[in-house]
Parts: structure tokens; sequence; C-alpha cells
């Protein structure tokens, strides 16, 4: 299965490189040179892991970290000239699961990829299998096929209430 990694650095070379390494790899790699694209990006594909800059046009690295960890648990790598301690204490603060500073080896940005995914995957075997599907105290909820189940019984739910229960499952 090849694993979808999104890159985002607004330094082209810098990005092309990236995506050469992980290509080589055999990840799929979502590469964006602007902020906007890369949340347009996150929204529609189901990301595996990103490397991100953090000194970006219009958004920061550290904002889009942010609106990432609102909805999603996937490992995220900062990847960024800022080499100061309080960047990376912020960074890590934020959820950040790796930082590297540049320059920067590909070889270790990719065995860091790689580890960042294993650890990803063996700690969150079961609820990767299981993530579209929500069972708690006998209430079953099917995101794919928007069904509800209360102890066994379906219930009948309108798609505005089938979305508002599934937002207040995962709080």
């Amino acid at each position: 299965m090849n694993l979808n990694i999104l890159v985002l650095d607004d330094e082209k070379e810098i990005a092309d490189l990236i995506e050469v390494y992980l290509k080589n790899e055999n990840y799929n790699v979502f590469k964006h040179y602007t902020p906007k694209e890369a949340l347009t990006c996150i929204e529609s594909e189901k990301i595996n892991l990103a490397i991100l800059d953090i000194m970006m046009p219009e958004i920061d690295g550290f904002t889009i970290l942010r609106k990432i960890r609102e909805k999603y648990n996937f490992p995220v790598i900062m990847l960024t000239a800022k080499e100061e301690e309080i960047d990376k204490i912020n960074g890590f603060s934020l959820g950040a699961d790796d930082y590297i500073t540049k320059p920067f080896r590909p070889l270790e940005l990719v065995a860091r990829v790689k580890a960042q995914i294993r650890r990803f995957t063996l700690y969150n075997q079961d609820t990767q299998q299981n993530d579209d599907i929500i069972d708690f105290s006998g209430l079953v909820l099917n995101k794919n096929t928007r069904q509800v189940f209360l102890h066994e019984k379906q219930l009948s739910l309108t798609p505005t209430e089938f979305s508002i229960l599934w937002y207040l499952s995962l709080i």
C-alpha cells in the first residue's frame, strides 16, 4: 500500500528534492508551495504524514500545524531553517512529531519519515482499521454508511443529525 505524504515548502528546489527521495521509496507525494493549496489537499486526500516548512508566505507552518491538529492525528515533521530552541519547543507543543533544521540530509529525512509512519501505524493499529466506526456504550455510528444503531436497533437520522452526533462522539 502506497502511503500519502504532504510536502509543503515554498522553496521549490527543496520540495522537489524531497519529492524525488520519497517517490524513490514508493510514497505518493502531494507537493505544494503555498499553504492554501496544502490545506485544500489535506481536506480532499487521505494524508498519512506531512512535512511542513515554518516560514511560508501568508500562513506560517505553525498555523498549518494548528489547523491539522484540529481534525487529524497523522504525524507531522517540521522541516525549517528556524533552529532556535523556542521554535522547536513551539513546534512540539503545537503537536509536531519531529523537527528537522535546514540544511538537512535527504536520507535522514526519509529515515525519520519511515520511523514516524512505523510508530504511528504500530500505536494506532486497532483504531486505524475502524476509523469510520464508533462503538460507544451500545451506540454504533458508521461514517461510511451513515447508519446509527442503539443497542442493535437502527435509528433514523437526518444527515445533519448524523453529522452532529458524529462530531459529538469524537469529543
